[in-house]
């Protein structure tokens, strides 16, 4: 590998920081899950951490940067207990896309490339409601052992179809975009100007 594209102690400060940022809003977007709707929507996720993600691709281009911001994030849920096998599935997959993508567009940070990139990296959160369509009877069982209350379980269950099921895929391009958009609304009126990118 060129040198110049080998990972320095300065790049991995660099992506823990904005790992730590992508987690934090990761986990608030997690807190809408108290909407049942809302949490089927893994985009929701993607609205809220378009900034962290896009400016951690923007600052370190270079191999394993995506890998290693996937790394620290699968780990901060690991720990607080939030990570399941099928969303280790999910973002591991999603990771590897998205850092192949950058490959193959050889790290060019044009906006649509970064979107691209950052929609590829929403769809790891898809594991965690695709648990629900997956996993239905003892998910409900052990959400409802959690002291989720029945209303809220039933409403859950309600909601389980095909269609919601095409809805929960769509939604990490939509929301993966939107926080694309506000990330480069805020690249252009802050970020340039304090010299961050």
């Amino acid at each position: 590998m060129n040198e110049t594209k080998k990972l320095k102690g300065r790049d991995l400060i660099t992506i823990g920081i904005f790992s730590a940022l992508y987690f934090i809003l990761n986990f608030a977007a997690m807190i809408t899950g108290f909407v049942p709707m809302l949490w089927l929507l893994p985009g929701v996720a993607g609205i809220l951490t378009g900034i962290p993600f896009m400016l951690m691709e923007s600052k370190v281009q270079k191999p394993g940067a995506i890998l290693i911001m996937g790394l620290i994030t699968a780990t901060l849920y690991f720990v607080t207990g939030q990570f399941t096998v099928l969303l280790l599935i999910t973002f591991a997959v999603a990771c590897i896309l998205s850092e192949i993508y950058r490959a193959v567009t050889k790290y060019d940070n044009r906006f649509i490339h970064m979107a691209i990139s950052f929609i590829l990296f929403c769809y790891g959160m898809l594991g965690s409601p695709l648990a629900i369509w997956v996993y239905k009877d003892s998910f409900l069982s052990q959400i409802r052992q959690n002291g989720m209350s029945a209303e809220y379980v039933e409403s859950l269950s309600g909601l389980i179809s095909v269609p919601m099921l095409i809805v929960l895929c769509i939604s990490p391009i939509v929301g993966g975009a939107i926080g694309a958009l506000i990330a480069k609304g805020l690249f252009r009126k802050h970020f340039r100007k304090a010299g961050i990118v």
